[in-house]
């Protein structure tokens, strides 16, 4: 805990098992109070290697439900389990879990309530191995989404984020994508209720057991991407509704 703020990390894993281990045992546990994993129906044995580390807490989907459906169970969780603070950090050790402190006390702090750990602030994504066709893509994509969004963020695309309790809450992360299009749509979320978002510097690793998407997959989330954030421009300049920031889940005309 900090500040009597309790903290969960979640696990959102699939095909984990190499990598559990060595993220698991990097987590501070001096400051957090729990673990949860959900297994999106893996290949591998990452549920058997989650009960060998004593994680307490493990779901496995009976059938894949996507990046965004995995995120969607860990959330719910963590907020039964009565969160403060909830941690994503992918169990496949590209990024260090060593950020946790500075995540949280963020939050914790009141500084501010979402905290994302960016790969694009130094040198530390190119350095890591990121390909640089994905670090093109990423700067060309996020230069896009802050003029659409008004934003300044250095990347909508990390997979390292802490939130409150009270923003997870407030949104609605329900009506996001079961896909990889969930983080971006969150993101649209978050903004639209004014929430402000804060950003560390975070090194990343890339190589065989870290998880990616290939090209084909890459080239739809970033068409995907695109239109979230067209629909968020359209939506705040009210020329036409977004069915996922309207309360009154009105349809996106002509879309």
């Amino acid at each position: 805990m900090i500040n009597g703020k309790k903290i969960i990390v979640v696990l959102p894993a699939y095909n984990a098992a190499k990598t559990l281990e060595i993220t698991y045992n990097e987590i501070p546990f001096d400051i957090v109070d729990d673990v949860i994993l959900t297994d999106d129906c893996s290949r591998d044995n990452t549920v058997e290697e989650a009960k060998r580390l004593n994680i307490k807490n493990v779901i496995r989907h009976q059938k894949n439900r996507g990046y965004g459906g995995n995120q969607k169970t860990c959330y719910k969780m963590a907020l039964e389990l009565q969160a403060d603070i909830v941690i994503m950090l992918h169990p496949d050790y590209q990024y260090t879990p060593k950020l946790i402190h500075a995540m949280a006390y963020i939050i914790a702090d009141g500084v501010y309530p979402v905290v994302f750990g960016s790969r694009i602030l130094g040198k530390g994504a190119l350095r890591g191995g990121m390909p640089v066709y994905k670090y093109m893509a990423n700067r060309l994509l996020t230069f896009l989404q802050n003029l659409m969004m008004g934003n300044k963020l250095s990347e909508y695309h990390t997979g390292y984020r802490a939130f409150s309790a009270g923003v997870l809450k407030d949104v609605d992360f329900e009506k996001c994508s079961d896909n990889f299009i969930f983080d971006n749509e969150i993101i649209a979320q978050i903004c639209d209720k004014g929430y402000e978002i804060a950003e560390v510097t975070c090194p990343t690793k890339y190589f065989d057991d870290a998880s990616s998407i290939n090209i084909k997959n890459s080239i739809a989330y970033g068409l995907g991407v695109l239109k979230v954030s067209m629909c968020y421009f359209l939506h705040k300049k009210k020329i036409c509704k977004y069915n996922l920031l309207d309360e009154k889940n009105e349809k996106l005309q002509n879309g």
